[in-house]
């Protein structure tokens, strides 16, 4: 009768466990049923030119969000804008005939990034040398942008790459027609973009959250998608990639090799930052790179992989300090829990992101579902601890499909995601509107940006790889990779031409210009930026509006270095320029007492001229505003 009796009240529990599961998944399922369609027509309306919230914006052009003031997101960021169209692409090619619409939003983007590509901007220009491609962010009318800023990053390009990648193959499987129009038109865009890559890979730039000025695991992965993918598009349409996409193999073998300690991917490195490097940005990578049917061992860096699954708990576990994030409190090991970029993050207050919690949800549905298709999972001494979160009892081993702790594990993994997405659901307005941030403090309300496109595009990423809706493999069946120690790399130089037939103008003003480096010391406050500018175009031809802003990557107490390399598009003349000081509070500018020259070697100069100099002039004071 006792064990009887306990046979029954297991069995309750067991009900009722079951009931409070299903209940959950049931508001989950309706929740993502009701959001998904509003974030898609959120996304549109942050893309011109029709977009509701963002008048007088060019068409195919992204705003990150309609926030004017406090922060200030009005503009077009190329990472933003990659990422979104990633996920417009693949939307459209999942139903071509139900989201027509879409077409016109993906012919208007290949048009305005053709144009954007050829826009000189404080990186650099598209001739000669492609570095103008680097540039983070432009006005909405497609202008450039010329505030200080961390630049350049590098993930635009192969980000913007990859994204109409998608579309193109999926063009040229329409029929000849298609495949003309993915070759003659669409290639050009993607050529340049991936000439970038090769190019540039190796050299440091900004990571994703603008902060980090380094090598960063997020952009890494990027550029080795971009150029596997791009050398698989050229084959398909019988064009060349050139040299730049041979860069693949090193790619991956500093990727593999270079950001893990031995417990996780360090996010950032090659950086002065005192941070532990547990960052939502390697979790984040591995969503842009996940092919459904790759192997966890892929050189890609996969969901599923070991290194992947422990570099995540790392991260995670960082945000269940309820001290910290008392929105976390009482929230056991194996659920899911609000989470940031990193936990040093002190920007608007360091708060949950919800494209990150939908970004978390969306790495476990991925490592779920390629368990799934390869019909088996494996448990290592580097991943047992974020298994063992999930299921205290598994050992390491490869369990097969057949075997129950394959069945267990998937299913506890999969809990694990939807408890992340219970998350974002939970501290999500009833309207929908999904914000940049939440507080992490009560009433834990939205924050930061309004109207993000990229939480809005997370959240249909999201909901696509729960509901098992993949994108075309690119993995290949065999991945070459050099063996550590990397070989030295040698980077080819890329070739560059404006994309007319998308769009871009026939502009080959700047294409004999020499790059010029401006180092220039000068002591500043917070807020005072420093200028070059003179009788060159790339200059500004002596208007400061369109003068050239100089970096602090260098720059320290000891050592104040602003510096930029910039392609003069003056050979063979004397330039004459001059430093300027731009005061913070709308005080204006202070000018050196200098007038400055400089000898300009010929035409066909490809070595970098570097000057060295010292600020000469009055120095500015901070104002109080």
């Amino acid at each position: 009768m006792v064990l009887g009796s306990r046979s029954f009240y297991l069995t309750a529990a067991s009900l009722v466990l079951a009931a409070a599961a299903g209940a959950e998944c049931d508001r989950l399922g309706e929740y993502i049923a009701e959001e998904r369609p509003v974030a898609l027509q959120s996304v549109l309306d942050n893309i011109g030119p029709n977009g509701s919230q963002v008048p007088g914006t060019a068409a195919g052009l992204v705003v990150a969000s309609p926030s004017k003031h406090d922060p200030d997101y009005f503009y077009t960021w190329s990472r933003d804008a990659g990422l979104t169209f990633k996920m417009i692409v693949e939307e459209f090619i999942r139903n071509p005939s139900s989201h027509a619409h879409l077409e016109e939003h993906i012919d208007n983007y290949i048009r305005s990034q053709a144009i954007l590509q050829t826009v000189t901007n404080p990186s650099g220009s598209l001739l000669p040398s492609g570095r103008g491609l680097g540039e983070v962010k432009y006005h909405v009318d497609g202008s450039r942008y010329n505030g200080a800023w961390g630049r350049p990053q590098h993930d635009g390009p192969p980000l913007r790459a990859i994204a109409i990648i998608g579309y193109a193959k999926w063009l040229a499987e329409q029929g000849p027609d298609g495949e003309a129009e993915a070759r003659d038109v669409i290639w050009p865009v993607i050529a340049n973009d991936l000439s970038y890559t090769g190019q540039y890979w190796n050299t440091t730039g900004f990571d994703l959250w603008e902060e980090v000025h380094g090598a960063s695991f997020f952009t890494v992965q990027s550029q080795y998608r971009a150029l596997v993918e791009g050398a698989q598009l050229a084959d398909r349409l019988g064009v060349s990639c050139g040299p730049a996409c041979d860069q693949a193999p090193e790619v991956a073998c500093f990727l593999n090799s270079a950001f893990w300690n031995g417990q996780y991917f360090v996010s950032n490195i090659h950086h002065s930052h005192a941070r532990s490097g547990r960052d939502a940005n390697s979790m984040l990578g591995s969503n842009v790179v996940f092919d459904v049917n790759a192997p966890c061992d892929s050189p890609s860096i996969q969901p599923c992989a070991s290194r992947a699954l422990a570099s995540f708990k790392q991260w995670v576990d960082g945000f269940r300090d309820a001290g910290a994030y008392p929105i976390n409190a009482g929230i056991p090991r194996n659920r899911g829990v609000a989470v940031g970029r990193y936990t040093e993050d002190v920007y608007l207050g360091g708060h949950p992101w919800y494209l990150i919690t939908f970004g978390a949800a969306e790495f476990l549905y991925n490592a779920a579902a390629q368990w799934e298709r390869q019909g088996s999972l494996t448990i290592d001494s580097t991943s047992r601890a974020f298994f063992a979160d999930l299921d205290a009892s598994v050992s390491e081993g490869t369990y097969s499909a057949d075997n129950p702790v394959f069945s267990r594990v998937v299913d506890a993994v999969t809990a694990y995601a939807d408890s992340f997405v219970e998350v974002a659901r939970r501290y999500t307005p009833e309207n929908g509107a999904l914000a940049e941030q939440y507080n992490r403090y009560h009433p834990f309300q939205p924050v930061g940006a309004r109207d993000l496109t990229w939480s809005y595009a997370a959240m249909i990423t999201m909901a696509a790889s729960r509901a098992g809706e993949h994108a075309a493999s690119w993995v290949p069946d065999s991945e070459s990779v050099p063996s550590a120690p990397c070989p030295v790399p040698n980077p080819p130089h890329g070739t560059y031409a404006p994309a007319v037939a998308a769009g871009a103008p026939n502009n080959t003003d700047s294409l004999c210009a020499v790059p010029v480096e401006f180092r220039v010391l000068a002591s500043t406050y917070y807020g005072e930026d420093i200028y070059v500018f003179g009788s060159a175009s790339n200059l500004g031809n002596w208007d400061m509006g369109s003068a050239q802003p100089l970096s602090t990557n260098e720059y320290s107490d000891n050592y104040p270095l602003w510096n930029a390399v910039v392609d003069v598009d003056a050979p063979g003349q004397t330039l004459k320029y001059k430093y300027v000081r731009r005061q913070n509070c709308n005080q204006g500018y202070i000018y050196e007492w200098v007038d400055r020259t400089l000898d300009l070697p010929p035409c066909g100069t490809t070595d970098v001229l570097v000057v060295n100099e010292q600020w000469n002039g009055p120095t500015g004071q901070p104002g109080n505003c």
